[in-house]
């Protein structure tokens, strides 16, 4: 199941994509990373898609990554008497905390921090954007404002609040039970909803330890402005765009994404461009060309992965959207334009020995042009430092951690191999060659780049450059009886 490009496609599984055959044959058009999206479902529903997506994964002996998508808070409107109403621009509505139904003058709104948050000025978002509220004036559990954009408002519609920060938890009691039930599951990656500071990360991590990697989804403006901390205490970013949209203007979107992804990139972290990428594709076979030009932008910025949520979740063709995804990012990476852009955008390493060592695989890659780079990593630092680089070949990563390999599985140019650990730096030479034969990268006479750590086994000791030669190979192609070393 050696894919032909560096870049990783995300599927959400729900109704449309959880029996057996289809959960396989999504695998099998390209996906790398299942998504649980926990918002919708029930734990039995969960429960046994991963345990399907685990047998699937015996099946073709890969290493499947699982995300766990936590729901996080999700502040709502209350009831109306009929159901909902129309406001009109310049009318007054008032929102508080009593929970009698509403009507065209006032409407429940149980989120008593959201009066603790908000002042005169202030500006209400309901139902993703479509009615905005100025508040005029905040009292003891209510808020008078007047409508600014006006519309159809009805029972239990979302209410966004841009430009302060609610003084909530991003796990909700809810979050808390479904993270407890997806860990003990053995999910590889946690994504948080509702990120605000990297404080958020900190409560999250102490829930979470190093059972998981956690991606912070970047929804709420507030997180940008606390960006480079909210990358340095994540494994992973999420830009989830159609959640930013809500509370800023369409136009800035492209460039925030572009923001996002440069320094994700800058300090080696994954990064994943979400939301209404292929949306079309919920109801029609082709997408449109905007979507496939989104798509293609997500990739030629570097980008680690792009995910499909209704598309493969609830749409009628999952499987065409899959396709289509691996055909657009197959292609980009052809571009000779995408190598160049790479290269282009590549920034500056830290001054540490793993990034020294890195930076001198993606020198050493460009000069000799291995077949394949092949890194051994205990907790994935090696391999992400190497993937950070963007160099022009393929990474086997090596792993004695069935574990590590599959949360790397999310990770740019990464094919996770579980693997025993090497025991001395010859050793290290054979199992690398080896791997890059039978995992279909190399063949007799190609070179090969290792970068490893020692002493083996230690986390982060990323120290090691070798570049080495297939020597010889079996009738078979598959097993190589012989390496050497060319440079040290």
């Amino acid at each position: 199941m050696k894919r032909d490009r560096n870049a990783k496609i995300i599927a959400t599984l729900g109704p449309a994509s959880s029996d057996p055959t289809t959960i396989r044959r999504l695998f099998e058009t390209g996906v790398d990373v299942f998504r649980l999206n926990f918002s919708h479902g029930t734990h039995d529903d969960h429960r046994n898609r991963l345990m399907e997506i685990r047998r699937m994964e015996e099946e073709f002996r890969r290493p499947v990554g699982i995300l766990l998508d936590l729901q996080g808070p999700k502040l709502r409107l209350g009831t109306f008497e009929d159901g909902g109403v129309q406001l009109a621009v310049g009318a007054r509505f008032r929102l508080d905390l009593d929970a009698a139904p509403g009507n065209a003058r006032r409407a429940p709104l149980p989120h008593p921090e959201i009066f603790r948050a908000i002042g005169s000025g202030s500006e209400l978002l309901l139902d993703d954007g479509k009615v905005r509220l100025r508040v005029q004036e905040v009292g003891d559990g209510f808020a008078e404002t007047v409508v600014q954009v006006g519309g159809r408002i009805s029972d239990r519609k979302g209410v966004n609040v841009p430009g302060s920060r609610l003084p909530i938890s991003p796990l909700t009691r809810k979050d808390r039970e479904d993270l407890a039930f997806g860990l003990e599951l053995g999910v590889d990656w946690v994504a948080l909803s509702f990120v605000q500071s990297a404080e958020d990360i900190d409560e999250a991590r102490e829930l979470i330890g190093d059972r998981a990697w956690i991606m912070a989804k970047l929804e709420k403006p507030l997180a940008i402005d606390h960006l480079e901390q909210i990358v340095q205490r994540a494994d992973g970013i999420m830009v989830a765009r159609g959640d930013l949209g809500v509370e800023l203007p369409a136009e800035q979107i492209p460039e925030l994404q572009r923001r996002i992804v440069r320094e994700c990139r800058r300090v080696g972290k994954v990064v994943v461009v979400a939301t209404q990428m292929l949306e079309s594709m919920t109801n029609s076979p082709v997408p449109t060309r905007a979507e496939t030009s989104d798509v293609a932008c997500a990739i030629y910025e570097g980008a680690d992965a792009v995910m499909l949520s209704a598309e493969s979740a609830s749409g009628k063709f999952p499987l065409e959207a899959v396709a289509t995804m691996n055909r657009i990012v197959e292609r980009v990476e052809r571009d000779p334009a995408y190598r160049e852009q790479i290269d282009a955008s590549h920034t500056r390493a830290d001054s540490t020995v793993a990034d020294a060592i890195c930076c001198a695989l993606r020198k050493a890659v460009q000069l000799v042009e291995p077949a394949v780079t092949v890194t051994y990593t205990s907790s994935g630092f090696t391999s992400l430092r190497a993937a950070r680089e963007r160099a022009a070949t393929r990474i086997v990563a090596l792993t004695p951690s069935r574990v590590v390999a599959r949360r790397l599985a999310l990770a740019w140019g990464i094919h996770a191999v579980p693997f025993v650990e090497a025991s001395n730096v010859d050793e290290m030479i054979d199992l690398a060659c080896q791997s890059a034969v039978h995992e279909g990268f190399g063949r007799e006479g190609d070179l090969v780049a290792i970068a490893a750590g020692l002493p083996f086994g230690e986390s982060g000791t990323t120290n090691l450059l070798q570049i080495a030669r297939i020597a010889h190979t079996g009738r078979s192609g598959d097993a190589v009886v012989a390496a050497s070393a060319t440079h040290g």
